[in-house]
């Protein structure tokens, strides 16, 4: 293999790993006023502001819905029984937080 032709192919397949960089991240928290507070972004940076958010009991039956703000956040009452939070942005982007795993 020729040098030039070497270097292309490397640059070529370092330049489009960037656009394989989207993932979804979330995380929530108990504000101890028997409130939850869920923060979402992109690995690349990106808002998650708008995306949907779903809150679903231990039968994964719908306990509420809504999006995310413009800060990219989701505030609601917490339920009295278990439940998962979902942050879905979309096929491969879904997120799920269980309430055991929500802390102050």
């Amino acid at each position: 293999m020729r040098p030039i032709s070497f270097i292309l192919i490397t640059y070529l397949l370092l330049s489009v790993a960037p656009v394989f960089a989207h993932s979804p991240f979330m995380a929530c928290y108990d504000n101890g006023d028997q409130t939850i507070t869920c923060y979402g972004e992109f690995s690349d940076g990106s808002s998650a502001a708008a995306t949907p958010m779903r809150v679903i009991d231990a039968e994964e039956k719908l306990l509420l819905s809504g999006v995310m703000d413009e800060l990219g956040e989701f505030s609601f009452t917490r339920p009295e029984s278990p439940f998962t939070v979902i942050f879905d942005a979309g096929p491969g982007h879904l997120v799920k937080e269980k309430s055991a795993n929500i802390s102050e």
